[in-house]
This record gives C-alpha cells, sequence and structure tokens, in this order.
C-alpha cells in the first residue's frame, strides 16, 4: 500500500499571509491524519518562508503517523533533524532562494557530501531518501551513499501526461525498476494530483510514498481537506 504524505507548507505559507495563526498548521497537520493522510511532509527554508522552525518542533510529539522533513542538508538543517528525529529526511538539492524543488540531485557529483550525510542520519536512526531524477545513473550513484530510499521528482511525468501518458510515465518506470534492483525503498512526489496520480500508481507498483502538496491544498479549496485526502487515497488504494 503507497503511503500519502502530506505536504502542509502551502498552509503555512497562507498563515504566513497575515500574521497571527490562521490556518493553525499543527491542526491542520492533526485533521489530515484524522482524515486517513499516512504521514505529514515539511520542507523547512532558511528564510521560514512557509514552515518556521517552531512548527517542526510543535509537530513532531504531536503526529501519529510519520513526519517527513525535506530540505537541503546544511548544518542548520542538520541540527534541527537530528534534534527532532523525524521518521524520515529527505535530502533535497535546493538552494535558498529557490521558489520551489525544480531537480534531483547529481549524486555523481556530490556523492562523498551525500554519503556522509546519509551515515549521520543511520546513526540517529532516522530513514533516509535522496531527490532524484527520472535517471538510471542517479539512481545507482544513490544506491552507493547507502541511503534507505530514493525520491523520484515527478514534476516531468505530471507536465507531460495530458499529451502522452505513456511517453512521460516510461523513464520512472525504469528509474523504479533500478531503484529496486539496488534493494532502494522508492518515494515520489511533485506535481503529482487526482488527474495523473492513479496512473502514476498503477504503472509503478510497490512506490512506498508519495508526498503531496501544492495539488493536493489547491483541490482542498474546491473539495474540502477531508474529501481531497479521500480522493487520493483512492488514487493509491
Amino acid at each position: 500500500m503507497t503511503r500519502l504524505s502530506v505536504n502542509i507548507n502551502k498552509v503555512a505559507t497562507l498563515r504566513n499571509a497575515r500574521g497571527g495563526n490562521s490556518p493553525d498548521v499543527l491542526k491542520f497537520a492533526i485533521d489530515c491524519e484524522s482524515f486517513g493522510a499516512d504521514g505529514i511532509t515539511v520542507h523547512p527554508r532558511p528564510d521560514e518562508r512557509h514552515i518556521r522552525r517552531s512548527d517542526v518542533l510543535a509537530l513532531r510529539p504531536r503526529l501519529r503517523t510519520e513526519l517527513n522533513i525535506e530540505g537541503y542538508p546544511s548544518d542548520s538543517f542538520m541540527e534541527l533533524v537530528l534534534s527532532v528525529r523525524p521518521d524520515q529526511v529527505t535530502l533535497v538539492p535546493d538552494s535558498p532562494e529557490q521558489l520551489t524543488s525544480n531537480h534531483g540531485w547529481d549524486v555523481r557529483a556530490n556523492l562523498d557530501f551525500l554519503t556522509h550525510i546519509v551515515d549521520k542520519l543511520q546513526v540517529a536512526g532516522i530513514r533516509s531518501s535522496i531527490f532524484i531524477d527520472a535517471d538510471n545513473e542517479q539512481v545507482a550513484f544513490a544506491a552507493k551513499t547507502g541511503t534507505d530510499r530514493v525520491e523520484l521528482y515527478t514534476e516531468p511525468y505530471a507536465a507531460g501526461y495530458a499529451q502522452n501518458r505513456e511517453a512521460a510515465i516510461a523513464p520512472f518506470v525504469e528509474a523504479a525498476q533500478t531503484a529496486r534492483k539496488y534493494g532502494l525503498g522508492l518515494n515520489a512526489g511533485h506535481d503529482l494530483s487526482l488527474q495523473n496520480l492513479r496512473y502514476f500508481h498503477e504503472r509503478i507498483p510497490g512506490v512506498e510514498e508519495v508526498s503531496i502538496g501544492h495539488q493536493l491544498i489547491c483541490d482542498a479549496l474546491y473539495l474540502g481537506i477531508a474529501e481531497t485526502i479521500k480522493q487520493y487515497k483512492e488514487c493509491l488504494a
């Protein structure tokens, strides 16, 4: 069963637009769990433009499902995750000024760095996942780091789905097969939606987790968060 982790960054963005605590990020995360989410994902950035360090500290003791923290493994990020000890840390190559994640790691060029980070996480008992493009070479080098999982950056699939879904999914099928060959767990995320998630799930069975934020929150504006989570879970059934 593929788990649905709800990324709540956009909820924090809305809160921060006006100050105060509305919407309440912690309550929203707890409600998502009660509506069927299998985990919560946050991506704290250095400028705290959405999720804040204080949010992460508040979430950890209150969540009943899994907490996945995404981010670039800077010294401050590693200090945070090693103190909080989430269930999973997803390593992304974002620079501080990036609006959102838009590519995976060049693992080959960063092999020593990522291996060092993965080692730190493993010593702390934290599952690691490396955010990569659907590329067999990147999968192979990710395996060399000792990471537990890779997360496939799915925006190219989402962008090509409407025009030719078979061509769009092909590199992801191949990358998933390569990941399994190396014994890696498999996650996926970025622009997966109610329109394209079911086909992705059907063509790539065995994905452990999908992390979905922007599209899910957009759907929730129309459907409500409870119904939205229900429909996303149905795509993964």
